[in-house]
This record gives C-alpha cells, structure tokens and sequence, in this order.
C-alpha cells in the first residue's frame, strides 16, 4: 500500500512554518499503523520552489528548508526499521533555470553543459521553432538574450527541458539515481517520464479537431488542442527506461512512473517487461464522478496494461471528494472507490489526507502561489490539495507552531483532524483503517488471481482468490448474484460492524462497495 508524503505540508518539526523530514520521521508510526508499506516523498532537492520543487537546482543535495543529510538517512534508516519501503521524487525531464548547468549552456555556447538542454534559432518568421506549447500556458520555447537562442521548456518558463538524446544527460543520471539507492531509497517516482525524449526533428504537432477538444478536471484547454505525437512517448523512450532499470534492478529497487496517459494500449509499454516497473493509472484521477467510465475503465486498463499503481487524489489535482460531489457524498464516493481499488494489481496510492476524507481547502485569492494558475495554463489553484495536513485541534493543526505557516490552513474543522476521527468509530480514518487492515491480512486481495464477475450498469465485480469485491457505483441499490458457495461481509462502505453472511444474491446500496470473503 502506498502512501504520498507532500513534504512541505506534512509535519514541521522545528516551528518555522515548513513540513519537513524530521517531521516525516516523527510519523511513521502513524503510516505504519495505518498500513502503509509504500512512502513516496514529493521533492527534496534544493530549488526556488517556483514550481514546488520540482524546478530542482541540484540533484545531489538535500534542500535545507527540509532539513539535512543526517535527517534524511535518520529517516531512512528508522523507514527501514518499520518495514516502509521510501521513493524519492526524480525530475529527469527539466531543471531549474537557476542549477548550474544551465547557468553555463546560458554563458557559453561551447560549454559542455550547452547540449544538456534543447536549444534553437528562431523558426522562418523569427519566432518560437515550432508550435508547441507548455503545459503551464503559451508557447514552450522562451527566448534567452545571453544565450542568442530559444531554449524549449514543457512546462514553466524557469524548468528549461534536458536533452536526454546527449548521452552525458543520461550518464549524469546514472550517476545521481546509484546515489541516492545507496544511502537507502528504494526507489523512485519519476516525475513525467513519458515526456523525456523529444523527436530530433521537433516537427509541428497535428492540432486535434476543435470539437474534439476538452478541458481538463483543472481547468486546461490550451494543452489538449494538440495532438501530443512529436513531444512526448517517443518509439525510442524504452532506450531510456532500460538505462534506468539497468541501475535500479540489481539492487531491487522500483521505478514508479507519472505516466499520464490513459490509453491502455499506449500505455502498456511504459510498464512491466518492457518499460517502468509500476505507472500510475490516470483514468481516475482525471474524471469527476462518472460511473459507467469509471467501470469500463478500470476493467480496460487491467486488461490492456500491468503494474497499474491507483490513485484518486494527488498535489496536482482537486481532491477526489471534491471530484465526487462534495460534502458526506464526496466521501461515500471517494471512499467506495478506494474500496474498489484495494483489491487490484498492483497496490493502490493514497495521497495524504485521503484517509481523513479531506477535500479541497479555502485558500484565498490572494494567497495563491500555484505557478500553473498564475501562468495561464489552468482555472484550478492546486494550493487547495496542499495545505498543511490536520493533526489536532490545535491553531497551527498539529502540524506547526509557526503563526505563519508557508500556506494558509485552509479553514480545515476540529472533525477533520487525525486526533478527531481517531475517537470516532464512523469516521473516515478508521473506514480506511479497516480498509487496509484487511487489504494487509487478506493474501487474495494482493496476489490472488484476477477474474472479472458479469455486472450490471456502474457496477463492477471482481474475485480474486476466495475473496469477492463489489462496487455498485451506480444511484439506485443493485442485486448481484453470488458465486456458489457462503461469503462472510469483511467490509462495507457504510458500516464500522462486523459482517454478515450472504449466500445466493446480495443487494448492495447505491454507490457503495463490499468486500466479502468465501466462508
């Protein structure tokens, strides 16, 4: 099971307002009892944070707002003692404009670390090379007076994209990734790794026919009005994947890519054998509440590709009980689906505060720091998925001592902290605890085969091994027939009691889910 820690926003140990490893360190008792064995860290490196740190400055050191080396391998070392496997967060496909390789591509033209990044003249009418635009807004070629060139960037203006077809880029890498796996990290989560390799011609991208254009859960339009088939997912991306796997495999540690890319087929080769060990699985996460998507998807991604990590919440995207409608609706739904998903290979992600029901926090107009917002790229501020996560009913929320922490609180209520749902057998917290005790203690819902049950519309069912997981995803209670045999309810969306017993049909309410056990 896995677990997203957003650093800046999990635990400040030392009152100055920031989350930070220290902070991390001091709550894996709490990830460990709640049944996480998977930590992802977000950035640690060193950055101007324009982009939240992942504009990195420089690979090889800790970002001192979070703490130092000696904290770093402190937590490693006591993840390691509680059986947590820790990732950290790789940016392989961009730097920060202000890391000291593009300060000398900047300055001189026949500086090795020139080649390191995406440079050309202006196009035929002297501006940008070709049409691509950035995924934070506007063309992704900015123009350097010092440099006399433009220099492509992907995303925002100061994250200049690498030239992963210099094989020096590639060995630099090598170099950084056999690093930090040796101090103790298990692996990585590799920030965008589909997008990496650009064509060598960087032709112009085919625009997708207008009323064949849609606008995303935050809001963006401008990126999806091209077809993506020049820079991103290029034939020769899985040169790139084996070189990683070449570093990561021999000492067992997991490439976990943000593949987004919800097409099964394309998406395939970017895992198992071929690809990345694990990729996120973006059908969820992208979409509002849609039922009869959500189970055509699910069962279309299993079938077309493998090693699919679920995810419904990230820093990136509004929360999934905000997706979901909102309020006690929002997390029925958003706890119904992770009840759906806690049976599927290969393991399920939580981001933190998924387990609180936590939805998008109140952050101010004035108070909004997101770069994607502010550039144009998006309506959505990812600030409201990234505020301080809720302790205790305390000013700062158990997270600081600091009258100003780096983001507002977001409004969070005393019934929304971890100390509140604790003492609530209701509560969301223990729901989720429940959910992956049993995910834990069950071998079936983690390794036994998959078969898919006949279903009705927005109801999916799956058995694997002698456990049953239904989801009625559906507005109105459903009847589903029982495989042979007597089933024992382990779980249900609803209901904190022990289960009872079923044999035949079982009718499961509207937008829930069980998880039964045969008896």
């Amino acid at each position: 099971m896995g677990y997203q820690v957003y650093v800046p926003s999990f635990q400040d140990s030392n009152g100055d307002g920031w989350g930070d490893l220290p902070g991390v360190t001091s709550r894996l008792g709490y990830l460990a009892d709640l049944g996480v064995t998977i930590i992802w860290l977000s950035p640690i490196h060193p950055s101007p944070f324009v982009d939240h740190g992942y504009d990195v400055s420089d690979y090889r050191a800790v970002n001192p707002r979070f703490g130092t080396l000696h904290d770093l391998e402190t937590l490693l070392g006591e993840a390691d003692d509680r059986g947590l496997r820790v990732l950290m967060d790789l940016v392989p496909n961009h730097t920060s404009a202000e890391h000291e390789w593009f300060g000398q591509a900047r300055h001189d033209r026949h500086s090795p670390y020139r080649d390191f990044y995406i440079w050309r003249d202006p196009g035929p009418g002297g501006g940008p090379p070709n049409n691509w635009v950035s995924r934070f807004g506007g063309s992704a070629w900015a123009w350097d007076e010092e440099a006399g060139q433009y220099y492509l960037h992907l995303f925002a203006r100061s994250q200049p994209d690498l030239n992963w077809r210099n094989p020096a880029v590639a060995e630099e890498f090598d170099s950084i990734m056999s690093a930090w796996l040796d101090l103790g990290f298990s692996g990585f989560r590799v920030d965008v790794p589909h997008v990496v390799l650009k064509h060598p011609d960087l032709p112009d991208n085919p625009l997708v026919p207008e009323d064949q254009v849609v606008t995303d859960v935050r809001g963006s339009r401008e990126w999806w009005r091209f077809q993506h088939r020049y820079d991103m997912d290029q034939p020769d991306l899985l040169d790139i994947y084996a070189r990683w796997r070449a570093v990561t495999a021999p000492r067992g540690a997991m490439l976990l890519g943000e593949v987004n890319i919800t097409d099964p087929g394309r998406l395939r080769r970017h895992s198992a054998d071929l690809g990345l060990d694990t990729v996120f699985w973006f059908g969820l996460i992208e979409h509002r509440w849609e039922p009869d998507r959500f189970t055509e998807w699910t069962r279309k991604a299993l079938d077309g590709a493998s090693g699919l990590v679920w995810v419904l919440s990230s820093h990136d995207r509004p929360r999934a009980p905000s997706r979901y409608g909102g309020g006690a609706t929002g997390r029925r739904r958003a706890l119904t689906m992770a009840a759906l998903t806690v049976g599927l290979p290969c393991f399920p992600l939580l981001y933190q505060g998924d387990e609180l029901g936590l939805e998008d926090a109140m952050v101010p107009a004035d108070q909004v720091q997101d770069p994607l917002l502010r550039s144009g790229g998006a309506t959505y501020a990812r600030d409201a998925a990234r505020t301080p996560m809720p302790w205790s009913a305390t000013p700062g929320l158990g997270f600081t001592d600091s009258p100003e922490p780096w983001i507002t609180l977001g409004g969070r209520t005393p019934g929304q902290t971890v100390s509140a749902q604790r003492r609530d057998p209701a509560s969301t917290l223990n729901a989720y605890r429940r959910l992956l005790r049993l995910r834990a203690d069950d071998s079936d819902l983690r390794h036994g085969k998959l078969r898919w049950l006949p279903a009705g519309q927005g109801v999916i069912s799956y058995v694997r091994g002698s456990t049953l997981v239904v989801a009625n995803l559906s507005p109105d209670p459903a009847t589903i027939t029982l495989p042979e045999g007597r089933w024992q309810l382990t779980f249900r969306t609803d209901d904190p009691g022990p289960g009872h017993q079923a044999m035949g049909t079982a009718e499961i309410p509207a937008e829930h889910t069980w998880i039964l056990r045969r008896d």
